[in-house]
């Protein structure tokens, strides 16, 4: 097998993400709208918004509250029929800022949550002053959600989505080596994702477990990106 068609096959391994309620790793920066979550049904309001950065925790947040209450997940052309439906349904809206949602659509599925006291938990990357829709109708419902901000992590948590992300990919690494990791990352949750994402590959091209030395190549990789 050529050294090409090998790092192909190593490419294209997939892994399992465990996205629970006990893999969520809860931290000074998301503990408050992790409550707001876990209190569900005993909600003050219908409407709820996580805002925070890609890769912060939003999905795996919002897909525990969807489990949690048995939630209908709306799309770009879902929307506007949930909203026909009617219903008390709770409904998950993810990446309301930025996934292509048609502005009346939107506007009528809060519309509908707020009539009927319907529970939408919606997630974005920005504020909703931020959100690229033309008019103010969609932003002023969401202005009555309650909302939460995931904001970035300390190094106790980066290490813990370390340990996290290797196990879920069936990897033992010393934890000196992870030490080492995030003393010199860029600091964020995306990239760790990205990295532990290069550490397999490297180390599974190599054919050996992944250490300080393979660490540290990955991080120039990612210096260079």
């Amino acid at each position: 097998m050529s050294p090409q068609a090998k790092e192909q096959l190593i490419l294209d391994l997939g892994h399992d993400v465990a996205q629970t309620e006990d893999d969520f790793m809860v931290c000074s920066g998301n503990e408050m709208a992790f409550g707001h979550v876990m209190a569900f049904p005993d909600w003050a309001a219908p409407m709820t918004l996580v805002v925070g950065a890609a890769k912060s925790g939003k999905s795996h947040l919002a897909r525990i509250w969807a489990r949690r209450a048995g939630a209908a997940v709306a799309g770009p052309g879902n929307a506007e029929t949930l909203a026909t439906e009617g219903g008390r349904q709770p409904v998950l809206v993810e990446d309301a800022d930025r996934n292509g949602y048609e502005e009346s659509e939107l506007f009528h599925l809060l519309n509908q949550s707020m009539r009927d006291e319907r529970p939408i938990l919606m997630t974005a990357r920005t504020q909703p002053t931020e959100w690229p829709y033309k008019t103010n109708d969609v932003k002023s419902r969401v202005r009555l959600a309650a909302q939460f901000s995931l904001t970035a992590p300390d190094d106790i948590l980066l290490s813990q989505m370390f340990v996290k992300l290797f196990a879920d990919r069936q990897l033992s690494v010393d934890p000196k080596v992870i030490s080492y990791l995030v003393g010199r990352m860029e600091r964020s949750s995306e990239e760790v994702v990205a990295l532990v994402e290069l550490l397999d590959r490297l180390s599974l091209s190599r054919g050996r477990a992944i250490t300080r030395a393979i660490a540290a190549e990955a991080l120039v990789i990612r210096s260079e990106r």
